[in-house]
């Protein structure tokens, strides 16, 4: 029999590429005014700039699962990073909201056929007593991304324009391609049939849904608008339908939640990542249009919550694999939600920096004990042929969370701005002129409820995991073994 292989080394090399998607996230949020000023976009079309990006990340995300079990998670990955770092210069070259929108696009695909490979390979490489750590692993780097994006997007804007947020990906994704070609094995693939009709219904189901949301308020929620909204809505019924009608094999395997804390980890996750998202556009803003700063400084505020996040990530990960399931994140959503109704009493033109720091450190503590601990009890229990699929039904349901945070909160905080008298273009135009400030601070505080009583969500999930793992020796999973080397 041939030797087992090292995992680690493969996780190191895919964490890069990972690194990469989580810092672009993290770098455009910090130059989203920057680039409405320059592009001459309202605060709609800047925050399209990110739906679109995560509108296209989630949508294949369960199709791309697949592609990893059939073509090798090495191979689907390496495709998807050559996109997704193409699709940066695009990103970069892009001289107008419109094309930048559609290069966003392109990356988002990219990030699609790359994300469930790295859990993937999580699954299939690692005993499942062990997943906790390599998940705490993937969790702190998250947490770095957290602290280094902004802070490194806000110095790229300050001193190059927002343009190089985009070049930066470049020599990241040429490294993290060698590492991957070098350092990932081989794993072996299973025969899969593709659902198109799925896939087709789940794709234009969530594109009308999504779209209809965001451009709800822009459009004075006409009828174009609610039929666009309701007719996402059923056909997304008639894809959940058609899912459980499936007798060969469907694009979700509804069956995957049967088992109870599978189900329960995504339900969680969706919250998580709304609010996340939610609470990164919302800050960002106030911190650039209401308390005047630059990009660079206005990420240095968050630098703590970062710092916590990354060094605690990798510690919870391994505690989790010794406790109870639901006790870590339960704790977890609690300090966030708290963190999040703090934020939105705070965001008033005179309020304490150190006071949005604190706050900011109490949520980085709170990202440490939710992030890792969700992923590793969704996939506990997920069969090796599964993994692909597993992996792809939970990261989509994270970046649905993630564009559907996005696309609710853009409504919001329109609604909220013309609830004050304000013109959405006026933010970024005039928006730090003394008279308005404090309106734009209310309407800033009161979208910031939207993504904490979201969060309440994920307590409530995260209650009723259930039970203990149980020990490796008895399950009938173990690490995947290398292929032969060909």
């Amino acid at each position: 029999m041939p030797p087992q292989r090292n995992p680690w080394p493969a996780l190191y090399a895919v964490i890069v590429g990972f690194f990469m998607l989580l810092l672009d996230m993290n770098i455009v949020a910090v130059a989203n005014p920057a680039i409405m000023k320059d592009l001459q976009a309202d605060v709609s079309q800047v925050i399209w700039a990110t739906s679109a990006y995560l509108l296209a990340y989630a949508v294949p995300l369960l199709i791309t699962g697949r592609l990893g079990d059939r073509f090798g998670p090495k191979n689907i990955y390496l495709l998807g990073l050559v996109e997704f770092t193409a699709a940066s210069l695009w990103c970069g070259a892009s001289t107008g909201i419109h094309m930048l929108i559609a290069a966003r696009v392109a990356q988002g695909l990219g990030a699609a056929l790359m994300t469930p490979q790295t859990m993937a390979i999580i699954t299939r490489t690692f005993p499942p007593d062990k997943r906790g750590a390599a998940m705490g692993l993937w969790g702190g780097v998250a947490g770095l991304a957290t602290l280094v994006g902004p802070i490194l997007g806000g110095l790229l804007v300050d001193q190059q324009g927002w343009q190089w947020i985009f070049y930066v990906n470049v020599p990241i994704g040429i490294v993290a391609f060698l590492l991957a070609a070098w350092l990932v094995p081989s794993l072996e693939t299973h025969e899969h049939t593709f659902d198109i009709v799925g896939m087709l219904l789940s794709a234009l189901g969530m594109f009308l849904l999504i779209f209809g949301i965001q451009e709800g308020s822009d459009r004075g929620w006409d009828g174009v608008i609610w039929g666009m909204i309701v007719a996402g809505a059923v056909i997304l019924g008639l894809f959940a339908i058609n899912q459980s009608r499936n007798t060969r094999e469907p694009l979700l395997p509804l069956h995957l939640f049967a088992d109870r804390n599978f189900a329960l980890a995504n339900l969680a996750v969706v919250a998580m990542a709304a609010a996340v998202n939610g609470l990164f556009i919302l800050a960002y803003f106030y911190l650039q249009q209401v308390r005047d700063m630059s990009p660079t400084k206005s990420a240095m505020v968050f630098v703590p919550m970062a710092i916590l996040t990354g060094v605690l990530a990798p510690v919870v990960g391994k505690i989790s694999d010794r406790m109870p399931p639901r006790v870590i994140p339960t704790v977890g959503f609690a300090m966030f939600a708290a963190a999040l109704f703090a934020y939105s009493a705070a965001m008033k033109p005179d309020s304490s920096i150190a006071l949005i720091v604190i706050i900011g450190a109490i949520a980085g503590i709170a990202n440490a004990c939710i992030w890792a601990p969700l992923a590793a009890t969704a996939t506990r229990n997920l069969p090796i042929q599964m993994a692909g699929a597993g992996a792809g039904v939970f990261i989509t349901t994270r970046q649905i969370g993630f564009v559907l945070g996005s696309a609710t909160l853009s409504a919001l905080f329109s609604a909220r701005l013309t609830a004050q008298g304000l013109p959405t273009g006026s933010i970024g135009k005039d928006g730090t002129q003394p008279h308005i400030l404090e309106k734009v601070g209310t309407a800033l505080g009161q979208s910031m409820y939207l993504p904490a009583i979201i969060t309440l969500a994920g307590i409530a999930a995260s209650a009723f995991f259930v039970g203990r793992p149980r020990p490796a020796a008895a399950r009938d999973v173990a690490p995947v073994k290398a292929e032969a080397q060909r």
